[in-house]
């Protein structure tokens, strides 16, 4: 399977309302990494709406498509979650929570018009929310003597990779985030410097 160089993601919230026969259609596009981020958003969305009747949602996270969820919160089943996930999908961005607020207005909507109410809700926070291009990254760990660290921050600086974290002292451990388009002469140059570790983290 090719790793892709790049993803579309977003790094601001995002709030779009549709209405539909008096029912109110409130949707938040949050930027989040880990489902436990999905979680404290919903909580923020519980409390800063507490009496709407339903918070319905769709998330997806990372670069393997298996990490998503969604959520009807008691609407007819597949008339909520599925259609907020389908435009996260159709505009192909990841890292990415919408949960769309609904106040009842009294009339009911049927499945067609739910789906139609949470897609067009979904839609429009996306289209507010300006989306961005993130390259993909590839972690290593490295360790190498102190003398080295001119050496290996010219590289990182020079292939725009990512520190993650460090230990500096005689001896030296730093994991990197490497873009994954430049991986290959990342490695090379890193490679060629003298006394240095480099392994893959695994995720």
């Amino acid at each position: 399977m090719q790793v892709p160089h790049y993803f579309n993601t977003i790094n601001t919230t995002g709030t779009a309302e549709f209405k539909d026969k008096g029912s109110r259609f409130i949707a938040v596009a949050y930027p989040v990494k880990t489902i436990a981020d999905c979680k404290q958003k919903l909580l923020d969305v519980k409390k800063e709406y507490p009496k709407a009747s339903h918070y319905c949602f769709a998330y997806r996270l990372g670069l393997d498509n298996n990490q998503y969820r969604v959520s009807d919160d008691g609407e007819p089943s597949g008339s909520a979650g599925r259609p907020i996930l389908g435009q996260i999908d159709s505009r192909g961005v990841t890292d990415i929570l919408i949960v769309v607020i609904r106040y009842f207005g009294g009339t009911l909507l049927g499945v067609p018009g739910l789906i139609n109410a949470y897609k067009s809700a979904a839609a429009m926070a996306l289209q507010v929310t300006p989306l961005i291009r993130k390259p993909v990254l590839v972690s290593y760990h490295l360790q190498f003597d102190y003398t080295q660290m001119n050496d290996i921050m010219t590289t990182i600086k020079q292939f725009e990779c990512e520190v993650i974290k460090q230990e500096l002292q005689l001896f030296c451990v730093m994991d990197i985030a490497i873009p994954q388009y430049r991986l290959a002469e990342t490695l090379m140059k890193l490679g060629d410097i003298r006394d240095i570790a480099i392994q893959p983290i695994q995720k």
